[in-house]
């Protein structure tokens, strides 16, 4: 099975997974996706991650979701860069998500990070999603 946007296909299963209550969601391996839910666990809105490794050579990423009073922790999940239309942002273009509530996550040359890291480095890169 092949996915035109594994980034977009990670973040439906993860926005699925909490419309429906699951308590972890798995989504296919990739290096990108480990990273990008990782800083979601980092920043506190997942509850943890972890890369299981199946019989057949393929691995999966099992990630836990996280509530807070029976409400999910993450109320807006949006991808904003697309295999389609790329959108690339510099530190000065970075505007504060829902008046800094949220974050976006942004693909630098130093690894994956959010708007306000990105900011304090003073480096721009692709903005891959808005978390809120």
């Amino acid at each position: 099975m092949s996915f035109q946007d594994p980034i977009s296909d990670c973040l439906t299963r993860i926005r699925n997974g909490l419309m429906r209550g699951k308590l972890e969601v798995s989504a296919p391996y990739s290096k990108m996706k480990h990273e990008l839910v990782n800083v979601l666990v980092n920043e506190g809105y997942l509850k943890s991650c972890e890369k299981i490794e199946e019989d057949n050579n393929k691995a999966s990423i099992n990630i836990a979701l996280k509530y807070f009073n029976e409400e999910p922790a993450i109320k807006d999940l949006k991808r904003i860069s697309k295999p389609s239309l790329r959108r690339y942002s510099g530190p000065e273009d970075l505007k504060p998500v829902k008046n800094g509530l949220g974050i976006y996550i942004i693909s630098t040359n130093q690894g994956l990070m959010t708007d306000k890291d990105a900011k304090a480095k003073n480096i721009g890169g692709e903005v891959l999603c808005e978390v809120f």
